[in-house]
């Protein structure tokens, strides 16, 4: 006869690791007092088995060549950054998981397309955390109206089915994942059993009605998504909302997108009345930029399809400590002790007793090896305390030879560089041939070959 017998298991908060002995410390991620018990019914095979076959599912299956694969499917926000983040809008049936610091504006963000899809869909917003009332005065600040827009403010995730199945919206929004609760679980909500419980419950709705559902998920101090990892394998996609709290600015990134590109990204500023799009945030990244001084210089990276041009920024003192600063906002440190090392080795530049200072301004991050020759120009800049034209923009990736390396999407960062404005583009000698300056006249290219032409054009 088949035996059902109750096991203990401790689980993770943090990471979700799961172990049948509990731990000061997870093994997994290392952090303190994270491990929680969790109560499960373990049934033998013979049972299971038996289960299975009573309880088993009619199969369902469908040719590929048969399912429709038309695009009209997506839903427009009415907000183009964010469209252009989910790869052209919301697809039917998708869950998607929007994170941020608090107070980024990831409520702000989502009560605001409400504004737009209530016109032609029917919108339910889920809110764990706010009353009714409490929406119903930052929808009039936000200036959000719609007869369409319903709310619900509730915790119980089986209320919130009953109200789906009511209502039928087209979307959902809940707000957030970690106020939710299944009655039926005893942890508490909030806890790794109920935020990956719920999160099933919810892409069972969304798959089994084609609803999309938004669902805010909270970070911990580390600034990743609270709540087991497996989170984030569950939903289509995972979009951060990046930004600080006292700057204007915000951007919105996607990690994951099971439907788009991960690359895109959306510029945001917050204003009084709610988010507003930035629609060049080239132009915002170069605004109040100073003229004449020296340890500036303008890079162009490529976010998805979009070139976005930002000022770097870099300072170098003599230290006051046996061992010099090295910090970099905006870019990666390990690339910065590559880069001092190459202006040491191959052009001759010390900076041994030096602290260097990099930033990136506007908040955003640069990642990929394009930003290298304009990050490296900054720093000799500075050094020789020789000013950058105004007119000038840099891109290209600097080898331990000290070579400049050919860059991707070459025609692109030069036209919209010379689009604001720049005149003189420094690009890798072997990208030269690959530009069209046809409808460039007043274009002055610019080809090196190793750091030290680079730095000579400065100097």
């Amino acid at each position: 006869m088949a035996v059902t017998k109750n096991r203990s298991i401790y689980v993770c908060a943090n990471c979700g690791y799961e172990t049948p002995k509990w731990y000061g410390r997870c093994p997994d991620c290392g952090e303190w007092n994270t491990l929680t018990e969790e109560v499960r019914q373990q049934v033998t095979a013979s049972k299971a088995a038996k289960l299975t076959a009573q309880t088993a599912p009619k199969v369902n299956y469908t040719r590929l060549s048969e399912i429709s694969s038309d695009d009209s499917q997506r839903y427009k926000t009415g907000v183009g950054e964010l469209d252009r983040v989910l790869g052209g809008g919301i697809v039917a049936g998708s869950v998607m998981l929007l994170s941020g610091d608090p107070g980024i504006g990831k409520s702000t963000l989502l009560l605001q397309i409400c504004q737009c899809l209530c016109k032609k869909l029917k919108i339910l917003y889920v809110s764990g955390e706010e009353s009714a009332r409490q929406l119903k005065l930052r929808a009039n600040r936000l200036g959000v109206t719609g007869s369409d827009l319903y709310i619900s403010a509730t915790t119980d995730i089986e209320s919130l089915m009953e109200t789906v199945r009511q209502l039928s919206p087209d979307i959902v929004m809940v707000d957030s994942i970690q106020t939710m609760n299944l009655a039926s679980l005893t942890p508490s909500a909030g806890s790794v059993t109920q935020i990956r419980e719920c999160t099933q419950v919810l892409i069972g709705i969304a798959k089994s009605n084609e609803i999309p559902i938004f669902i805010v998920g909270h970070v911990n101090k580390e600034g990743a998504i609270a709540g087991p990892k497996m989170l984030e394998h569950m939903v289509d996609a995972v979009l951060y909302f990046e930004g600080e709290r006292q700057q204007s600015y915000r951007i919105l990134r996607a990690v994951k997108n099971r439907y788009g590109s991960t690359n895109e990204i959306g510029v945001f500023e917050m204003v009084q009345n709610g988010l507003q799009e930035v629609s060049n945030p080239s132009l915002m990244m170069l605004t109040g930029r100073p003229s004449g001084v020296s340890g500036t210089c303008v890079a162009c990276v490529i976010e998805g399809t979009r070139p976005i041009l930002a000022e770097v920024q870099a300072l170098v003192s003599k230290t006051g400590f046996g061992t010099p600063r090295r910090m970099s906002t905006g870019f990666d440190n390990n690339r910065t002790a590559l880069l001092l090392a190459v202006l040491e080795k191959r052009g001759g530049y010390f900076f041994g007793n030096l602290d260097t200072y990099i930033n990136v301004v506007g908040g955003l991050r640069l990642d990929e090896p394009a930003a290298d020759l304009p990050v490296a120009i900054a720093l000799a800049s500075n050094l020789l305390d020789k000013a950058v034209s105004d007119d000038i923009a840099a891109f290209g990736e600097v080898g331990l030879a000290g070579e400049i390396r050919s860059v991707s999407n070459i025609q692109q960062r030069v036209k919209e560089a010379y689009r604001l404005g720049f005149t003189t583009c420094i690009i890798p000698k072997q990208c030269v041939k690959s530009v069209d300056t046809s409808e460039m006249r007043e274009l002055n290219l610019i080809g090196v070959e190793n750091i030290s032409q680079a730095i000579s054009i400065i100097r």
